[in-house]
């Protein structure tokens, strides 16, 4: 069986001399080259391909995160350990989790590493990443931690956010006229999407002041929400209430129609319309007491008679009409009041046509 290639990159000489010599040991397990700079990891990759790269992210002749975006484009399929250090165990133990990345933490212990190297080069469940897999985490946490001046753009369909850094920090960032911290969870919370580094490139403004180890451990915790089964059902519940919304507009074109209304069985207002020229005198807080008594009427008067569930309630009033509708094998029901000049019949009608879209989005 082919063995694999583990190369590791560091700008400090007696660094990559210790692990060298302390890892050939497992000589029978992989070949090890060790170089000092990015410069040379590349002149190494572009004579051979690597399974497993080991690199600090901070170097002076070429960053960690142009060499690993080439070793990307080169070899997909590479496996990644950063040594860095973090100062935070909670961020790391996230971007372990999380990233196509393994982090481990400089001053580091050799057997450490030695693990994560096997770990890498055997393929053992928990070190599956390829850098091929890079995710956004990654990319933002590749600039902290090289101390970059960059502008992170990222395209998500039809959104473009983009996060400035600056020697490392994360001062601004923006998503369309959003700005600042609530900017950067919006894009943290993306699913996919494409990504371009603008290296060197600077902003005047500064709308982010925390640090990015927060910013990241919010923005990870924002979109574990939004991938709950809790956010897929509230996801749901939103976009019915927006169909809703958009039958009721649709429904407001009557003609005499002033406001239209969809009330749980409880008598609370579900998503309600007032016409523009009544919206000073119909206020839906006022008239929900009025009307979930009303109801209770209607369904006490319907027992003391023998009658159940009353379809359909019309009042005429001098100056308009009051209808209310329960919707087909439901309880909510559909609430509407139109001037004296309504036509009833066309009214009856058109509530019909659109109940029936109503009870589908329930």
């Amino acid at each position: 069986m082919k063995k694999k290639r583990v190369l590791v990159v560091d700008d400090e000489e007696d660094l990559t001399w210790s692990i060298a010599k302390h890892l050939s040991k497992d000589k029978d397990k992989y070949e090890l080259t060790a170089v000092n700079g990015a410069k040379a990891a590349l002149e190494v990759l572009n004579q051979l391909p690597v399974d497993l790269v080991i690199t600090d992210i901070r170097m002076p002749d070429i960053s960690g995160l142009d060499l690993l975006l080439q070793v990307r484009q080169q070899y997909p399929s590479t496996k990644v350990i950063i040594m860095t250090a973090y100062g935070s165990s909670e961020i790391q133990e996230e971007a372990n989790k999380r990233g196509c990345f393994k982090y481990i933490e400089k001053p580091f212990e050799i057997q450490d590493l030695r693990k994560l190297i096997i770990d890498g080069v055997e393929e053992k469940k928990g070190f599956e990443g390829k850098i091929s897999d890079l995710q956004l985490s990654d990319l933002i946490q590749m600039n902290c931690l090289g101390r970059l001046t960059t502008a992170l753009h990222v395209e998500k369909d039809e959104l473009h956010g983009t996060i400035f850094f600056q020697d490392g920090h994360i001062i601004h960032t923006e998503v369309d006229d959003v700005e600042g911290e609530e900017a950067f969870y919006e894009i943290m919370t993306w699913q996919g999407g494409k990504f371009s580094v603008e290296k060197g490139a600077k902003t005047d403004k500064v709308t982010i002041r925390k640090g990015w180890q927060s910013l990241m451990l919010e923005g990870m915790r924002r979109a574990d929400e939004i991938q709950s089964p809790r956010h897929d059902s509230e996801k749901e519940h939103r976009k019915k209430q927006t169909k809703l919304v958009e039958i009721l507009i649709d429904f407001m074109q009557t003609k005499g129609v002033i406001l239209a209304s969809v009330f749980d069985s409880e008598g609370f207002p579900l998503t309600s319309r007032v016409s523009e020229e009544f919206k000073d005198k119909y206020q839906i807080s006022d008239i929900v007491p009025a009307i979930s008594k009303l109801e209770k009427q209607v369904e006490k008067v319907g027992q003391e008679i023998g009658l159940t569930d009353a379809n359909e309630t019309i009042i005429e009033f001098k100056n308009g009409f009051l209808k209310l509708s329960l919707i087909p094998d439901r309880k909510e029901f559909f609430v509407v009041i139109a001037d004296h000049n309504t036509n009833l019949g066309l009214l009856r009608m058109e509530t019909k046509k659109y109940i029936k879209l109503i009870a589908r989005e329930l």
